[in-house]
């Protein structure tokens, strides 16, 4: 190999190993001021980087010391007393102050609703029960709960399917994570196409921009998209990322700047790990990896129940601990 080479492929390696590298763990009293103050033209966001704190506003970055902050709501900057705001947390109350409730009666809808037809799918449904490929997966399914941004229980039991192809290829991941100490929790994966009508439907008019359209599928319907974070192997406990599960703000973008530069680091570790085995980031969702086979398969309708239905299902690992102020 040509020395020019030598010299590159070394910098490439070397450049490859420092991201690799975790950022030292954030001071809890500085981690608790990240996030986004003031609204409108004013808004700004606080971030942590190297240990100190700064504020970013379009292409501004100011360097800033806890000084500025009064108990964490309040940040004073260039003569303002900001608020801290929390976008997503108001569109969740928003949308369950208004959400459709009657779930017998959404539930008899979706039942006797067919999804939209397409042409026969290339590669036939082979569904896999992640939690019989590999014991080191944790599961976290808000949508058999009512810990969601709906406030409701939509799905019957609390299970997690993926055609096997994507399943295996998260087992892989997941493996890759245990080298840096991390295992993934599965929020979500396959979605029998009725309860996204059930979403939709239960949905207000006006929210639907936060709902997959029944009428074209989704890929979770397809049983190739994965909801998932990361848990530490050493203590069982589900690690801080940059934003909530289900978030509808900007700080749930896969390339959002904000937050502290280790959860900016763990997010990467993640879609690293599950790029490298044939997923695809959604670009508003850090959490939502599309596997690069969805188009190959069709709209799934059976249930949880129908798809165990015959066997007895793999009990769920033990529930991670809960994270402090976690939720919609």
């Amino acid at each position: 190999m040509a020395k020019p080479l030598l010299i590159a492929f070394a910098l490439i390696s070397f450049a490859t190993a420092r991201a690799a590298e975790a950022p030292p763990p954030e001071r809890p009293e500085i981690a608790a001021l990240v996030g986004e103050f003031g609204q409108g033209a004013d808004a700004v966001t606080v971030l942590e980087a190297g240990g100190k704190l700064h504020v970013r506003k379009g292409a501004e970055d100011v360097a800033i010391d806890e000084s500025a902050f009064q108990g964490g709501a309040t940040l004073s900057f260039k003569g303002q007393t900001l608020q801290r705001t929390d976008i997503a947390r108001d569109r969740v109350a928003w949308i369950r102050a208004r959400v459709k409730r009657d779930l017998g009666a959404l539930r008899r809808v979706a039942d006797a609703a067919r999804p939209p037809q397409e042409p026969i799918p290339k590669t036939p449904s082979d569904l896999v029960e992640l939690a019989s490929l590999d014991p080191t997966l944790r599961f976290d399914i808000r949508y058999a709960t009512s810990n969601n941004f709906m406030g409701l229980p939509l799905y019957e039991r609390a299970e997690a399917f993926l055609q096997r192809p994507a399943a295996e290829a998260l087992v892989r991941a997941n493996k890759r994570l245990a080298n840096f100490g991390f295992g993934i929790v599965v929020f979500d994966g396959y979605r029998p196409w009725r309860v996204t009508k059930l979403f939709w439907d239960a949905t207000p008019d006006d929210a639907h921009v936060f709902v997959a359209d029944p009428s074209k599928g989704s890929r979770h319907n397809r049983g190739c998209a994965a909801d998932i974070g990361l848990y530490d192997l050493a203590s069982g406990r589900e690690l801080v990322m940059i934003s909530r599960y289900d978030e509808m703000s900007p700080r749930a973008y896969a390339d959002y700047l904000g937050g502290t530069a280790r959860q900016r680091w763990l997010r990467a570790r993640l879609r690293e790990a599950m790029e490298a085995e044939g997923f695809t980031v959604y670009p508003e969702e850090w959490w939502h990896f599309d596997f690069n086979g969805w188009r190959d398969f069709g709209i799934g309708e059976p249930s949880f129940t129908t798809l165990l239905a015959g066997r007895t299902p793999t009990p769920l690992p033990k529930a991670l601990p809960p994270l402090s102020g976690d939720g919609p």
